[in-house]
């Protein structure tokens, strides 16, 4: 484990086989008792609510988790996309901000909307260089009639009759009193008497939109990208959501990816191998020569520094691996086999003779 941080499961009091429905109910009670609106000034509890907020957003998922299992804490530094959650404001939003459902205060930040999720196939050229893709989306955008207000023009919200305006209704009674959100205005405080026609009182409307998104180079695929601000309208025309495009890359048919290195094989003759040569090696980008020493073997590797794959957390590439392998021709020349069945004597090696064909037998016959 790295210093400084302590076991994520021991900040969650679970054990390491945990289900994930213990982990979440775990989070749950860790961060109601550290939550800072509960411990205004608190700077220690605050600390606690941020471990807490950290330990869930790795052990909730899956992959973090594995990763984590298996590696600890170092296991999960680098990276370019995050999966998951990407903070304890998007745990808050996964859990329907239950705060300020069980105990009445509301979050100083404003709620965002709900976030949207697209896939994008990219070649893996277009992986390995980096390119925009403008996405087509379907999302809901502030009804232009009304202005998100959902109100005929002219009129406004009226204050809604169950709550008095102020959103929440209380249940329960005595010691006990939980405070809910107005099931009547859906906490908003007001309600829409007099719908706009364009959204039927909605405020949004559905339309088309096309978002540009940045692909970096060198991202891998089942690599989640991040776009902020592009995703569903919040309550009443807030902030947007966020939009999480999944990448997917095609395989190539040369070569293969290993983190930023790439690998391919490279055929080679017999007798470039033995003696040595130049041969002409295809990369991502232009033709590079490689010298293949004397002696050389099959399954041989070379690298070639710097011909691989961008490193997203740095300014530098991967390496192209190539592997050596002997062709065998299917087809030889008289002469060819001639000088093959020569050298093959002064290795004194046994080889199967030749096989003589239909002509030669019948020039035998012919010739006793």
């Amino acid at each position: 484990m790295a210093s400084g941080k302590r076991d994520y499961y021991e900040v969650l009091g679970v054990a390491k086989n945990a289900s994930p429905d213990e982990i979440k109910k775990a989070f749950r009670q860790a961060a109601l008792k550290f939550h800072p609106d509960r411990n205004p000034g608190n700077a220690e509890a605050e600390e606690k609510f941020k471990e807490a907020s950290e330990a869930f957003d790795v052990l909730q998922d899956p992959e973090k988790r594995a990763k984590y299992d298996r590696f600890g804490h170092e296991g999960l530094s680098g990276g370019f996309a995050p999966r998951g959650f990407g903070s304890s404001e998007d745990i808050f939003e996964a859990f329907g901000d239950i705060f300020g459902d069980l105990f009445g205060f509301s979050r100083s930040r404003t709620r965002k909307g709900p976030s949207l999720r697209a896939e994008v196939e990219l070649e893996f050229v277009e992986a390995a260089r980096g390119v925009d893709k403008t996405l087509v989306l379907k999302r809901h955008e502030i009804c232009t009639g009304c202005r998100g207000s959902g109100c005929r023009e002219g009129t406004s919200p009226s204050t809604c009759g169950t709550c008095g305006g102020r959103g929440q209704v209380l249940q329960g009674g005595g010691f006990f009193t939980i405070a809910t959100a107005c099931p009547k205005c859906g906490g908003a405080g007001k309600v829409v008497t007099d719908p706009c026609r364009g959204c039927s009182g909605n405020g949004v409307t559905r339309e088309k939109a096309e978002v540009t998104v940045r692909i970096p180079a060198g991202i891998e695929s089942e690599t989640r990208i991040r776009v902020q601000g592009q995703g569903e309208p919040g309550p009443a025309g807030t902030e947007r959501g966020d939009l999480f495009v999944d990448i997917l890359v095609r395989p190539h048919p040369v070569f293969e990816r290993d983190g930023a290195d790439l690998l391919c094989d490279l055929p080679v003759s017999f007798a470039q191998c033995a003696l040595g040569g130049e041969v002409e090696v295809q990369t991502l980008g232009e033709k590079v020569t490689l010298k293949i020493p004397r002696g050389t073997q099959g399954g041989q590797h070379f690298r070639l520094r710097g011909q691989g794959l961008p490193r997203l957390d740095s300014t530098r590439k991967g390496d192209l691996i190539v592997t050596a392998v002997i062709e065998v021709p299917t087809k030889l020349t008289k002469a060819q086999e001639e000088l093959l069945r020569g050298f093959a004597k002064t290795e004194n090696i046994e080889v199967k003779p030749r096989k003589r064909g239909f002509f030669d037998k019948i020039k035998d016959i012919f010739e006793s």
